[in-house]
């Protein structure tokens, strides 16, 4: 599956979510993928320095800063 794949399907399940369970706030979520090549074989992530990466941590969406001048 490609990545933009994903991120449809993610997208219309939040949706669900959100529409058919009445869903409006969550205090984060936990995101797990299973890296492949187009062959569905596994890779292993790397970063720039060649070091597996094997963990993202994201403290979720930055907030606008309309939201801090109330605009």
């Amino acid at each position: 599956m490609k990545i933009a794949d994903l991120m449809q399907a993610l997208f219309e399940q939040l949706h669900l979510v959100q529409d058919e369970h009445a869903v409006r706030y969550s205090r984060g979520a936990t995101l797990y993928i299973n890296p492949s090549n187009e062959l569905g074989d596994d890779v292993v992530p790397r970063s720039q320095t060649g070091q597996e990466v094997r963990k993202l941590n994201c403290n979720g969406p930055y907030r606008s800063a309309a939201d801090d001048y109330k605009i």
